[in-house]
């Protein structure tokens, strides 16, 4: 029996609010793969590790928010918890794996594409373990084409997040890479769904078709707090904010080891080095007796 299903109960509102969870973990997230290019190596695993955190958080969140307006009209739907929340687990590990190649190798050529890659793999992986935790009188199946498309959205747009990410150039483009990877969740999540059937085990007797709001926002409490906690550590970061200093403008690729720029940004010139010219006639001027 085919089921039939409603991805958008409360119309515009959940699509909106899962597309800003998403730029909001991504926003994060990227201004902290951001920051970790501007540190030294012992610093740089604890930004990498708290912006994977922050994706990934932002992933799943978005996915769930958007999943409150999915009803199947003729079964109730409840979630299967420990899968529910392996698809938190595998979105941050799998992003992590992403942004730290990006952090440590640079925004650029092999390394980008390699991150990229499996960040998006990331994205798709949580969703379509996460919709294996749905659980309802019947199962779903898939339109090849349709999921191939969803993760294809996914690898381009996280690719392009990261490369917009990893050039350290202020405030402005972070901005604009949080919008591409809040695309990128978004866009491969609502492909995933168009490629969604749902098929009904016999005849249900509960009723069905109510969203699942009320099952669904307890097991957000969690990330949402992650992600407020994220941003008051952005927030009072004032280098997290502004980007890459001035005085660190000889770094001309991203994923150059922090630890030289820092050295060349910490350079305190000698005593009379900037009259180094005059010293040096001085000096000549003193050795000229001796060539009498």
């Amino acid at each position: 029996m085919q089921g039939t299903v409603d991805g958008f109960s409360y119309g515009a509102v959940t699509p909106l609010v899962a597309y800003l969870m998403a730029c909001l973990g991504g926003a994060l997230g990227l201004r902290c793969t951001t920051r970790s290019l501007l540190v030294t190596h012992s610093r740089r695993p604890a930004w990498l590790a708290l912006g994977s955190a922050a994706i990934g958080s932002g992933i799943w969140t978005m996915h769930f928010v958007a999943m409150m307006g999915f009803t199947i009209e003729e079964a109730p739907i409840h979630y299967d918890k420990p899968i529910t929340y392996a698809s938190l687990g595998l979105a941050i590990v799998m992003v992590g794996i992403g942004i730290f190649i990006v952090g440590y190798r640079g925004a650029t050529g092999t390394p980008l594409f390699t991150g990229g890659t499996i960040t998006g793999l990331g994205v798709a992986s949580m969703h379509y373990l996460g919709m294996a935790g749905v659980r309802f009188h019947g199962r779903f199946t898939y339109n090849t084409l349709t999921v191939a498309a969803s993760v294809v959205i996914a690898v381009v747009a996280a690719t392009a997040a990261l490369w917009a990410a990893g050039q350290v150039r202020g405030f402005l483009w972070s901005v604009g890479a949080s919008l591409i990877m809040g695309l990128a969740v978004s866009g491969m999540h609502y492909t995933g769904m168009a490629a969604l059937s749902v098929h009904l085990d016999g005849a249900s007797h509960a009723a069905g078709g109510a969203p699942a709001a009320s099952v669904l926002a307890p097991m957000l409490i969690g990330p949402l707090a992650f992600l407020l906690l994220a941003g008051v550590v952005v927030i009072f970061d004032p280098l997290m904010i502004m980007g890459r200093p001035d005085r660190a403008s000889v770094e001309h690729k991203p994923g150059v080891p922090a630890a030289a720029v820092t050295a060349h940004a910490d350079r305190r010139p000698a005593p009379h080095e900037g009259r180094r010219p005059a010293s040096r006639a001085g000096h000549h001027g003193s050795r000229t007796p001796q060539n009498r």
